[in-house]
């Protein structure tokens, strides 16, 4: 049965309307006071035990309901959600979309999540992690020459690997930035589809990553992994700047 809470004000010196509400939520969150599925108190002794206006407490309150932090039920009052990761992974993206030149920062992310979430998957993958991610290769062999469809089953392959961990945080973060990895795992393969050694090094190299897993020795397979990203970084370097090579002089201004 859920519990009404009582709660206390939070110390939050200087904070105001929405940060108030947040402040008193995370607080009650880290201690344990309150959980998924606990019920707030009623907004108007909320609102006093806060030092908000109701006003302020319902648009903090429909604020916190759109990010997915607490629901707001017709007749039974606000109710703390269990974290949905996706709304996570939303909120990454239109930020990061917001600052320029963000790929790379978002690829020593994914380098750093990914080589770490081998080496656990050298200890805790268990045979149908394995099952899944050779039927993830069979998936990138066939698609190698359709840029979307490739695209989405090398992130799949990349994906199972962090999932092969068992680690619910990487699992989170790496998911976080998902929308990212797949976009940019598919605007690659536009590019790789009119290179042919590229086109033989996704399939191959993915293979031996798989194989380095498959020994469980945690130093070759995150030396493989290492290896799988830095030949893919070259050979983006290298496209970029033939077509750099390739683009048309600009119109020298003769007026």
């Amino acid at each position: 049965m859920e519990e009404t809470l009582r709660i206390t004000r939070p110390d939050e010196a200087g904070a105001k309307g929405f940060d108030k509400v947040f402040a008193f939520l995370r607080e009650q969150l880290l201690n344990g006071t309150i959980r998924p599925g606990d019920r707030l108190i009623a907004e108007r002794e909320l609102a006093v035990q806060l030092g908000v206006s109701r006003p302020v407490l319902r648009e903090a309150l429909r604020a916190l309901a759109m990010l997915g932090v607490v629901e707001i039920r017709q007749g039974m009052g606000t109710v703390v959600r269990r974290p949905d990761v996706s709304v996570l992974g939303e909120f990454f993206t239109f930020v990061l979309a917001q600052q320029s030149d963000i790929t790379d920062d978002v690829m020593q992310a994914r380098i750093a999540i990914e080589c770490q979430a081998v080496r656990l998957a050298c200890q805790r993958a268990m045979e149908s992690d394995f099952t899944r991610l050779r039927e993830a290769l069979a998936r990138i062999e066939a698609t190698i020459d359709e840029p979307v469809a490739g695209g989405l089953a090398d992130f799949a392959f990349h994906q199972l690997l962090v999932e092969a961990a068992h680690s619910a945080t990487l699992r989170s973060v790496y998911s976080a930035i998902s929308d990212l990895l797949t976009r940019s795992h598919i605007a690659r393969r536009e590019v790789v589809r009119v290179s042919p050694e590229m086109r033989a090094h996704l399939v191959e190299d993915h293979r031996r990553i798989y194989i380095a897993l498959l020994s469980r020795d945690e130093r070759q397979v995150d030396e493989t992994l290492r290896e799988h990203f830095a030949i893919g970084h070259e050979f983006r370097l290298r496209n970029a700047m033939e077509a750099a090579r390739r683009a048309p002089a600009p119109q020298e201004n003769t007026e």
